[in-house]
């Protein structure tokens, strides 16, 4: 059984949402649909007294395709007794992929928010909460994480869509007060070095916290010489096989390849998880 927090009115685009919980059974292929909200005093059992790691996927993503995404992550982590696991479903799918992101990020700061009222609410009793997201879920679990009353244990933030210069500018404080937050990017990301620039462009005119055409955070990591409490990793540009943006978080579709690049990043979530100092090698 994986648990799914939703934040969807609809399955695919639709607004935003309080949180809804559910938990999800699957045989084999993963359901489409989740039919089954739960209440969360139904299931504090869950993550009471461990350790718990949040998942969001990234903009772009139908609900039908995050449940089928995140819970071959929740798997390939392999929890063991003391751990949990939830995955965050949110609405980043309905603007035009190139230039989706300005709009989308103002949606994945607005489920962040909601994300940390939940998380204050019902999952206090976890004995920690880490974070993990692909893409603009980085916005999200950033903005859940600075609304948090609590201390992060982990943040980790692969192939993210944000500015590189968000953990030493924006969420500053939270990253320096989280027990580490772990990086992953890629110069072979052809989306976050061609979609992610011209999107920023319209960021710039609608949010405050952007400059002019900064890099995107998941194609050249964090600025030099960041803080302790960031701990970023690149993937080699001779790595084999090169990872894009769709190589981070396991695959969406109904017919999957197995293995694939997402499975070494799967290994790393799971290590960052544990232990938010860790590196890719």
């Amino acid at each position: 059984m994986t648990l799914f927090v939703s934040f969807r009115t609809h399955p695919a685009g639709g607004s935003v949402k309080g949180a809804e919980l559910f938990e999800c059974e699957h045989e084999g292929e993963w359901p489409s649909q989740l039919t089954l909200s739960i209440t969360p005093a139904a299931l504090a059992s869950r993550w009471r007294g461990k350790d718990l790691l949040l998942a969001a996927h990234g903009f772009n993503v139908s609900q039908a395709q995050g449940i089928r995404s995140l819970g071959r992550l929740a798997d390939a982590i392999g929890l063991n007794e003391s751990e949990a696991f939830i995955g965050i479903l949110w609405p980043g799918d309905f603007w035009i992929p190139a230039i989706n992101y300005p709009f989308e990020g103002d949606t994945a700061i607005k489920c962040g928010k909601y994300l940390a009222d939940f998380c204050n609410r019902e999952l206090d009793t976890a004995r920690s909460i880490s974070f993990v997201s692909h893409s603009l879920g980085g916005r999200l679990v950033l903005e859940a994480a600075k609304n948090l009353n609590r201390k992060v244990r982990g943040i980790c933030l692969t192939a993210g869509a944000v500015n590189r210069d968000c953990l030493t500018a924006q969420y500053a404080s939270t990253a320096q007060s989280a027990g580490g937050a772990a990086t992953l990017a890629s110069h072979w990301d052809m989306v976050l070095k061609l979609a992610y620039p011209a999107g920023d462009v319209f960021a710039d005119l609608l949010h405050d916290d952007h400059a002019l055409l900064t890099a995107a955070l998941g194609r050249e990591g964090p600025l030099p010489s960041p803080p302790d409490s960031i701990h970023p990793s690149q993937i080699p540009d001779d790595s084999n096989p090169h990872y894009g943006h769709g190589n981070y978080f396991p695959p969406t579709g109904v017919n999957w390849p197995s293995p694939g690049p997402w499975q070494k990043v799967a290994d790393y979530i799971a290590r960052t998880f544990r232990n938010p100092r860790e590196r890719w090698v």
